[in-house]
């Protein structure tokens, strides 16, 4: 059975539509990694006790089924004007997605953190982000 050129375009250009169709669906229905990056300011900076303190802490909130990743750390010695290196502690969490973050907002390991922690800390600040 032969095909007429017009059927062949036809056919190729539904085809086409179908693929881009099933792939822009595909795409919407992809999480986005979600991270949640939190900065910690002591109310004793120079306290090695409470910064150990903080950090075991974290340690303790990081077995939260929902992280994907974390990363602790503390200020790189780098020195630029747009660099704020007074924070003491950073948390660094990585989400599947926004409903993985979500769930950990009230899960009762990080609750339970809040309560036992934030006597440690005078300044909290939070930066979210997903992907573009």
């Amino acid at each position: 059975m032969s095909i007429t050129r017009r059927t062949f375009l036809y056919q190729a250009a539904l085809l086409s539509a179908a693929t881009a169709v099933t792939q822009q669906a595909s795409a919407m229905t992809k999480e986005q990694t979600f991270i949640h990056h939190v900065y910690f300011w002591l109310n004793n900076p120079e306290s090695k006790e409470d910064k150990a303190a903080l950090i075991a802490g974290l340690k303790k909130l990081s077995v939260v089924k929902t992280i994907a990743s974390f990363h602790i750390g503390e200020p790189a010695p780098t020195n630029r004007d747009v660099i704020d290196r007074s924070y003491s502690v950073s948390w660094c969490l990585f989400f599947k997605g926004s409903d993985d973050q979500a769930s950990y907002q009230v899960d009762p390991i990080h609750l339970n953190f809040v309560k036992e922690c934030s006597h440690l800390w005078k300044k909290v600040v939070v930066y979210d982000s997903i992907d573009i």
